[in-house]
C-alpha cells in the first residue's frame, strides 16, 4: 500500500482527535449504552439505540484514523532544504497575472486540505502545477473557467 503524505501538525491533529475519542468519546457512551440497559426493554428503549448508533460512529472512526495513521508518511518541511522549489507542505505566495490578485496557499495532504485555510491537497490541480516551480516561475493552472496563470513570487518552508 501506498504512504499517504500527511504534515506534521496534520499529524498532530488527527492524534489529538484519536485520543480524545479513545480516552473521552468511548467511555461517555459505553456508560450511556449501560445506563439505557437499565432502563429495561430495549426493543423500544430510544437512548440505548442511539448510544449504540454513536457507538459504532466513534468506533468507525477509531479504525479510520488509525488506518490513516498507520498509512502515513509525515513530512516535516521544516527539517527540508531550502532550495526556493514548491514541495509538499509548503506555503506558496502567488500573484494572479490576470487580475494582479495575491493568494497563498499551504500543500498539504488530502485529509488536511481546507480551502477556508488556504490549505490545498497535493493532488488538486493548483498544487499540481506548482510542485517542482521555484520562485519567479509562472504555472498554468487549468480550472472549469479556462486557463490561470500565477507567478510563484514566494516560497515558505514552514
Amino acid at each position: 500500500m501506498q504512504k499517504s503524505p500527511m504534515t506534521v501538525q496534520g499529524e498532530a491533529r488527527l492524534r489529538e482527535e484519536l485520543d480524545e475519542l479513545k480516552a473521552v468519546a468511548r467511555p461517555r457512551v459505553i456508560e450511556a449504552i449501560a445506563e439505557a440497559r437499565e432502563h429495561g426493554d430495549l426493543k423500544e428503549n430510544a437512548e440505548y439505540h442511539a448510544a449504540r448508533e454513536e457507538q459504532g460512529f466513534i468506533e468507525g472512526r477509531i479504525q479510520e484514523i488509525e488506518g490513516k495513521l498507520s498509512n502515513a508518511q509525515v513530512i516535516d518541511v521544516s527539517q527540508l532544504p531550502k532550495t526556493g522549489k514548491v514541495v509538499f507542505g509548503v506555503t506558496v505566495e502567488l500573484m494572479n497575472l490576470d487580475t494582479d490578485e495575491e493568494v497563498s496557499y499551504t500543500i498539504v495532504g488530502e485529509d488536511e486540505a481546507d480551502l477556508k485555510h488556504n490549505k490545498i491537497s497535493f493532488t488538486s490541480p493548483i498544487a499540481r502545477a506548482l510542485i517542482g516551480k521555484e520562485e519567479g516561475d509562472v504555472a498554468l493552472v487549468k480550472t472549469p473557467r479556462g486557463e490561470v496563470e500565477y507567478e510563484v513570487t514566494e516560497v515558505i518552508y514552514g
